[in-house]
């Protein structure tokens, strides 16, 4: 049984929220390797992510052991710096020896709908996750789930059309995916949040409030995105 609470915890700016998240990985990984022999985690997009992930390379891991998927990918070329996955790479997965068989792009160049079908099969394979990073957009968007986007609660991968951000095509991986997983772990920095976390934490119909993991979910949050007034 799920337990869904939701954790927040609360650090003096996004450089903190990075380490943090850096730190979580690699506590989830060694605890993931102990128990079943592999690590399975869903990166996400974005600058306190790739952050985290600049960390990671110096962890010292067994990183024969990780298995590596993400939240969801703009439909853009394959070595488009604006793709997750090659953000990814650059920060990180380029300079460790993760073999390439283990890490598990999403072919979005293939077209959203072609791209999601063949994600599915992917991700079926890989639940339940070990630890979903995500992160948070002003509008309480997280991996490519809109606001106002509707999609199936049991679909494993959506192909996402009229994204309200550029490009209007995407792949994301849909709720009934991101909660079948160990941990989620949120990361949500920057002045241009506080709005979404303000709705978020009044009970409001967010994306980013719809996903917890097996244990619930933690979010880590810089005082920027708190609210200056909170203080903590």
């Amino acid at each position: 049984m799920r337990d869904a609470s939701t954790r927040w915890h609360v650090f003096s700016d996004a450089d903190a929220v990075a380490r943090e998240a850096a730190e979580r990985i690699v506590k989830a990984a060694r605890h993931a390797i102990r128990a079943r022999g592999l690590f399975r985690l869903v990166l996400a997009g974005g600058r306190t992510p790739v952050q985290a992930y600049r960390l990671l390379v110096d962890a010292g891991m067994d990183w024969s052991r990780w298995h590596i998927y993400y939240g969801d990918e703009r439909c853009l070329p394959v070595d488009d710096a604006e793709r997750n996955s090659a953000m990814a790479a650059s920060a990180w997965l380029d300079h460790v020896p993760i073999p390439s068989a283990h890490v598990h792009p999403i072919p979005a160049e293939k077209g959203a709908e072609e791209a999601a079908l063949e994600y599915a099969s992917v991700v079926r394979q890989a639940l339940p996750f070990d630890l979903v990073l995500l992160g948070m957009g002003e509008d309480g968007h997280t991996a490519s789930l809109f606001p106002g986007h509707h999609h199936s609660d049991s679909q494993l991968v959506h192909a996402v059309h009229n994204a309200p951000k550029p490009p209007p095509d995407r792949v994301s991986l849909g709720r009934a995916a991101l909660c079948n997983a160990q941990d989620v772990l949120i990361v949500v920095t920057g002045a241009g949040k506080q709005e979404a976390v303000s709705r978020w934490k009044a009970g409001h119909t967010l994306p980013v409030a719809e996903i917890a993991g097996r244990h619930g979910a933690d979010i880590l949050i810089d005082r920027a995105a708190e609210g200056a007034e909170k203080g903590s």
